[in-house]
């Protein structure tokens, strides 16, 4: 697996700085366009296109939070691609309330009462989700992090994933 943070110099982070991701993608997509390698041939070209192509995974892992979360525990070796994860029970409780609330937007997609308490109740998980999770990555980034904080981690991940799909089953009807 290659590591974006080493090809973009820059420290292993759930936070990378947007600035400094941004700048050393504009740095490689100078450096490896393939206009510049246009009349190489297709040996002088391959490398070019590899690290072009290299350099836009690494742009678009990085620069969002979600993705570079997944990102930073794959290279670590604790989430694996497709994983079925199963979410803790007391968890699963909690979002009953939540599931309850969308259910009845599912069945009155016009209550507007409905929809604002499901909205609501959503934006207190994902308050309280990112709270607990930023704390979580700060301890990652200011120190050597062992497996157990890596699985806590990947915890509040798959938490998130879910919380994300109840939000698009909210979206769904206030796009209708």
């Amino acid at each position: 697996m290659t590591n974006y943070f080493e090809l973009y110099n820059i420290p292993q982070t759930f936070h990378p700085d947007p600035a400094t991701v941004k700048t050393k993608y504009y740095e490689l997509s100078r450096l490896y366009h393939p206009d510049r390698f246009a009349t190489g041939g297709a040996e002088n070209t391959a490398e070019p296109m590899r690290m072009a192509a290299l350099n836009n995974d690494a742009y678009k892992t990085l620069k969002n939070q979600d993705t570079t979360m997944a990102y930073l525990l794959r290279l670590a070796g604790v989430l694996e691609d497709e994983e079925k994860y199963a979410l803790p029970p007391a968890f699963l409780m909690e979002m009953m309330d939540l599931n309850e609330l969308v259910s009845e937007l599912e069945d009155a997609p016009d209550n507007e009462n409905a929809r604002l308490q499901a909205l609501n109740a959503l934006a207190e998980q994902l308050q309280a989700w990112d709270t607990a999770t930023r704390t979580l990555t700060d301890q990652f980034d200011s120190s050597h992090p062992d497996t157990a904080l890596l699985l806590q981690i990947k915890d509040m991940y798959f938490r998130r994933k879910y919380l994300l799909r109840i939000q698009e089953r909210i979206d769904r009807f206030a796009a209708q």
